[in-house]
């Protein structure tokens, strides 16, 4: 906002006087106050006021005190005072030469509340000459506040959920391996007997007879050993995996399923060989390990894994008998709760509901109080993370922004580095006005799904750092970035951006308007202000206070628009 001059500081020139209180006062000095109108940056109304004291009118032995007041709906904060004294005054202060005159300078800060958009500033005094006081008149110097900046809000930027995991169809898998003899594919009681087989056997009836589990797939694969002959190792690998094959279907047969069996082979289990190796505790594995790297070619790395005498022994007796197999893989699939089963028991039994059950409860119903009743649920059955995260946005969402920020705190008791909960507990503590803290989550919020960029843009709009702001936007189109570029007078910037706001609210339309205000674009004014005030009444009483609109304030049709 450009500065304004032509006001007169005539009290300074009255006490500049005070040669004799009896003569007519000299001609005052003109002063500057910026910014004029007065401007909220950050949580501050700051102002600057500059001016001059006449040659010869400043009575030696006078003493003026000066203090900047703000005045707005029947109330007023005080500034800072400043003493000015005379060359021959006792008190103390900053001396004004009698003849030479000198210059007035003084800055003030108010804390900002809202009913400042509608204020004047005025200095206050206290002059004497010797010991004579005079009495002079508050002096209003400047008009306030433009509070533009506060229409970029938190809200603007959209919240972030942390997901449930639910799954209602959850994939078990059992395995079971027969081992064989080297170069044998005789299936051996002592391994259709063994424990892995017996549980793989009763998964398959337990499949079968449970109403909530379905096979997915049964696959058997046949290996053999990486040593050997490579058409001798494929034919033991395929007769391998057929006699295991047939086995398991008989069980099948047995539990009156008729599963298809996937098959495959592997001639010559590299891989297996591999990973053995690397579970071992065995002398010299890694140089072992180190051939399996150096060669690829099969044949190339048995001979020269066969020419380490020192350890092979211990190959042939200790790993590759365990590579000799069929492996038997059963992958079962177990149906969860219907969504009438968990709306149900949300409601009446949440307790039978595992955490992510609970919490996909609450997307099944449109109802606000019954999400936040099911998350209440979850936040004090399991003290979820998420379910505190779910509860803040529905707080925020209804502009309880004290119970979003217990919420949210509560998250990141459990969470304290999700990038999500730390955006959105950014946002609540901005929209709260608790802008450093705002900082500092957003700080932890790298990584977030949400467009965290957008959100620093208006943290540093509401922080007074325009030109921050900017960069950080970027080409958002968006309210909060419209207000930056209506802050940094990017006029045609901010036109273009409400444009291409994709879902245009209030807001954008009183945005709209004070593009208009201050292009001196009285149609764009009435029109946005009327679609404006339609859309939320509330803006009626802000337009009729807004100093942006100051120019237009006594004009009919601008008093029946906010009337």
């Amino acid at each position: 906002m450009h500065m304004k001059k032509g006001l007169f500081l005539s009290l300074i020139a009255a006490v500049a006087l005070l040669a004799s209180c009896n003569k007519s006062l000299p001609k005052p000095d003109e002063i500057t106050v910026n910014p004029s109108p007065l401007e909220k940056v950050g949580n501050k109304v700051n102002a600057d006021i500059t001016g001059t004291f006449p040659q010869k009118k400043f009575a030696r032995k006078g003493v003026l005190v000066v203090t900047p007041v703000l005045k707005f709906a029947d109330q007023e904060v005080v500034g800072e005072s400043v003493t000015y004294v005379g060359e021959k005054a006792k008190e103390n202060g900053k001396t004004v030469n009698y003849k030479n005159g000198g210059t007035y300078s003084q800055s003030c800060s108010f804390d900002y509340v809202p009913e400042m958009r509608k204020s004047e500033l005025y200095l206050r005094f206290e002059a004497k000459i010797g010991k004579k006081e005079i009495e002079i008149p508050d002096l209003k110097i400047a008009d306030g506040v433009v509070a533009t900046s506060e229409l970029a809000e938190a809200s603007d930027n959209k919240t972030v959920t942390t997901p449930d995991k639910f799954q209602r169809v959850i994939q078990e898998l059992t395995e079971a391996d027969i081992k064989f003899l080297i170069q044998s594919a005789e299936l051996r009681s002592s391994e259709t007997k063994a424990d892995g087989v017996k549980n793989l056997q009763a998964a398959i009836k337990d499949a079968k007879e449970n109403e909530k589990k379905e096979i997915n797939k049964i696959e058997v694969a046949g290996y053999a050993s990486p040593d050997g002959a490579q058409d001798l190792n494929e034919k033991l690998a395929k007769n391998r995996q057929k006699v295991a094959q047939d086995f398991l279907k008989r069980d099948l047969k047995k539990n009156k399923l008729n599963n298809a069996i996937e098959s495959n082979i592997t001639a010559e289990d590299w891989d297996g060989f591999q990973k053995a190796m690397e579970n071992s505790n065995m002398q010299d594995k890694d140089l072992v390990l180190r051939v399996l790297s150096m060669y690829s070619d099969p044949e190339e790395r048995e001979a020269q894994i066969k020419n380490l005498s020192s350890v092979y022994g211990t190959i042939a007796d200790e790993i590759l008998p365990a590579l000799r197999r069929s492996r038997l893989i059963l992958t079962t699939d177990l149906i969860g709760k219907s969504d009438d089963e968990i709306r149900e028991l949300a409601k009446n039994d949440p307790a039978q509901l595992s955490v992510e059950e609970l919490l996909y409860a609450a997307t099944l119903t449109n109802d606000k109080a019954e999400k936040m009743a099911i998350y209440q649920k979850a936040a004090d059955q399991f003290n979820d993370y998420r379910a505190w995260n779910s509860l803040g946005q529905l707080y925020f969402e209804d502009g309880n922004i004290a119970e979003a920020r217990r919420c949210y705190a509560k998250a990141l008791e459990i969470q304290p580095n999700d990038p999500d909960v730390n955006y959105n507990a950014g946002l609540a503590a901005m929209a709260d006005g608790d802008l450093d803290k705002a900082e500092e989550y957003l700080g932890k919020a790298a990584g977030t799904k949400a467009n965290l960029n957008a959100a620093l843009g208006t943290l540093y709009t509401q922080k007074g750092d325009y030109a921050a702001a900017k960069q950080a936007y970027g080409d958002n189109a968006t309210n909060n970035a419209a207000v930056q570029q209506i802050l940094n007078e990017d006029y045609a910037g901010a036109s273009q951006t409400l444009n291409n706001v994709k879902e245009p609210n209030a807001t954008t339309a009183y945005l709209k308007a004070i593009v208009g205000a201050r292009t001196n674009d009285k149609e764009a004014v009435y029109a946005n202000l009327k679609s404006a005030i339609e859309q939320d009444a509330k803006l009626k009483d802000r337009a009729a206070n807004d100093i942006e609109f100051a120019k237009f304030a006594e004009e009919a049709e601008f008093q029946a628009i906010v009337k």
